[in-house]
């Protein structure tokens, strides 16, 4: 069974657009793929396009094969937009093998370790103040807040993770000088940053209840400095985990010692080279792989890495539904699993997209047994939702300081 061709879909997303890989086989089997450039890595789609000639009559079976030879073609510029073209086209890969096996994804993984994994509502609120044009259901104060925490609760889910946001003109808003909102360079970590963090996730816990674990994402906004006055000042709230992403593995080494709370990241890096460092320098509870970007069966590679160092492991899913599915099969077959990141606030047409939709049960998302993925995106919804010019994160309009 040999390759025939490579396209890619796109479809609007709100703020953002959805971005697919339609692998097809000389058989009539299709693999597909869910990938994103718009999360700082802009043209992914167009690398995609220029390796696709050089995957087309290749053998679907052999993805370690076609994974080395485009690894090796673009060995100048690896990583970044061209690694994550590789891992969509890896992913596509998978699918249409699984497929053509009549097994889920998961099997070629090594097999399932569990039938249900653990979830946390990701950007909880963080959707809600940034883009309530699209997810609805503003929130704008700390009363919103806590009234976020009872929903997640109510709804039964059992962990829920947000951003850093500061109270300006009695208005909640995004605070992420690391991606330019505001514009600070210096990345400088103040005290009243601090005390509004310290409410925000006050009134999360108020809301949520003493059985819902609260994480927290501090992204790249701080330098070593400032990521070390942020642990310390939080170390009363008896946090799941303090997500950070730095380029520095010694300075984030240090930031955990200081840190009485569990300390999370990994989630730009590739391949088990990037994440060593991380590890070696036991810079990481959990680490956080993106197996959209590194593509999944490299995934287990670098998993099997954090296991040698007795580290869990968390998917990094903000993606669409196919996404989610994706890392659902990965999260199952994992051994060294900690917890899975998922978006729970969607927009009104997601579920439209594809055939079959995440299914959540008591925070939970339930593994499919069906081929491949499991999922597949129907071309039909998104042609209906076509894909719009000057969305994602360079472009989106955040609700800024």
């Amino acid at each position: 069974m040999k390759v025939a061709s490579i396209e890619t879909l796109h479809c609007d997303a709100g703020w953002r657009n959805y971005h697919y890989v339609k692998l097809s086989a000389d058989d009539g089997t299709v693999g597909w793929s869910e990938f994103d450039e718009g999360f700082g890595s802009p043209g992914v789609g167009t690398v995609i396009e220029a390796l696709a000639a050089r995957v087309v009559g290749m053998e679907v079976f052999d993805h370690e094969r076609i994974w080395s030879q485009l690894y090796a073609n673009t060995r100048p510029g690896a990583g970044s937009s061209v690694g994550q073209g590789i891992g969509a086209i890896e992913n596509a890969l998978l699918d249409a093998k699984a497929k053509a096996l009549g097994v889920p994804c998961y099997e070629l993984l090594g097999g399932k370790v569990r039938d249900r994994v653990r979830v946390y509502w990701s950007h909880c609120g963080t959707w809600r103040i940034s883009f309530p044009q699209w997810y609805g259901n503003a929130v704008s104060d700390y009363a919103g807040v806590r009234d976020l925490g009872q929903e997640v609760r109510d709804r039964g889910f059992t962990a829920l993770k947000t951003n850093v946001f500061r109270l300006r003109d009695g208005k909640l808003r995004g605070w992420l000088p690391g991606f330019g909102t505001p514009y600070e360079p210096g990345l400088n970590v103040e005290r009243d940053t601090l005390r509004d963090l310290h409410r925000l996730l006050e009134a999360f816990i108020d809301g949520a209840g003493p059985d819902v674990d609260i994480l927290l994402d501090l992204n790249f906004n701080a330098r070593t400095e400032g990521y070390l006055r942020a642990v310390r000042s939080l170390a009363d709230l008896g946090l799941f985990w303090i997500e950070i992403d730095t380029d520095s593995a010694d300075g984030l080494a240090l930031v955990r010692s200081q840190s009485p709370n569990p300390i999370s990241g990994g989630e730009t890096l590739f391949g088990v080279r990037g994440f060593l460092p991380y590890l070696q320098h036991q810079a990481l509870d959990v680490a956080i792989i993106d197996g959209v970007w590194n593509g999944f069966w490299q995934s287990m590679k670098i998993a099997s890495a954090a296991a040698g160092f007795e580290v869990n492991i968390a998917p990094h899913n903000f993606y669409g539904h196919l996404c989610t599915m994706m890392n659902l099969h990965f999260a199952a077959a994992v051994p060294n699993l900690r917890i899975m990141e998922t978006d729970v606030d969607r927009l009104a047409w997601d579920d439209d997209l594809v055939t079959h939709p995440p299914e959540y049960v008591d925070g939970h998302v339930v593994v499919p047994d069906r081929p491949g993925w499991g999922c597949e995106p129907i071309e039909d919804a998104l042609a209906a939702h076509p894909p719009q010019d000057g969305r994602g994160l360079l472009n989106a309009r955040r609700n800024r300081l």
